[in-house]
């Protein structure tokens, strides 16, 4: 596993080539929110829509979430709770 180093100067060790840190991943996970809950993944995905509120989430459907390069299925009950919180769903497509 080779040494990486990233543009903060942190070093860390990583056995793929995602160029991701993750100490400034950590440093700058949401604290409280919807995304506080999800994995780094998860939330890149939605932060790569400008998904940053659940009403921009309701927007979109269980599928187009899916979709997502970085999100799975165990990040779905997470967000349908916290779209069920402000009473929203996701996008019905019939």
């Amino acid at each position: 596993m080779p040494l990486k180093t990233c543009k903060k100067g942190h070093q860390f060790f990583k056995s793929s080539d995602c160029p991701t840190c993750p100490i400034c991943e950590n440093e700058r996970k949401p604290t409280t929110g919807f995304m506080a809950k999800l994995s780094a993944p998860a939330r890149r995905a939605l932060e790569s829509k400008q998904i940053d509120s659940v009403d921009k989430l309701s927007t979109f459907s269980e599928k187009e979430i899916l979709a997502l390069h970085g999100m799975g299925k165990s990040s779905i009950p997470k967000l349908k709770a916290a779209l069920e919180e402000k009473g929203l769903a996701f996008k019905n497509v019939d």
